[in-house]
């Protein structure tokens, strides 16, 4: 098992952050109307959860740090919501979405698994 020196060594950031790209790049699709909108939220909501993520690592604190995933996976839900609306208005394809859900579901489950750990250390 390898040792966690900094948070860029955490996996859930590294998919966290390879998620930000993704959606980067699906936004550049969507209308130009979605500019200052859809897009502009998704963008933020994406940015939110590794931010989020090494924020509340560099807090050095289990409670913070169980606070500070707890805010990245609620961006992670936000962000799944605005991906189905694409998907109900049809702007993204089905296949774009289930991927992309797919991967906030395994970040979700990585910071849930993160979250119950730093629990227990606190109990």
């Amino acid at each position: 098992m390898n040792k966690i020196n900094d948070y860029k060594d955490l996996l859930v950031w590294q998919k966290a952050m390879s998620l930000v790209v993704e959606v980067y790049q699906i936004t550049k699709v969507l209308p130009k109307e979605e500019t200052f909108s859809l897009s502009d939220q998704m963008r933020r909501a994406a940015v939110s959860i590794p931010s989020n993520i090494d924020e509340g690592y560099g807090r050095q604190t289990p409670k913070s740090y169980a606070q500070f995933l707890t805010i990245a996976r609620g961006s992670a839900y936000e962000l799944e919501t605005q991906l189905l609306l694409c998907q109900k208005i049809h702007y993204l394809t089905s296949a774009t979405i289930n991927t992309l859900v797919s991967a906030i579901s395994e970040i979700t489950r990585m910071s849930t698994s993160i979250i119950n750990k730093l629990h227990q250390q606190l109990s």
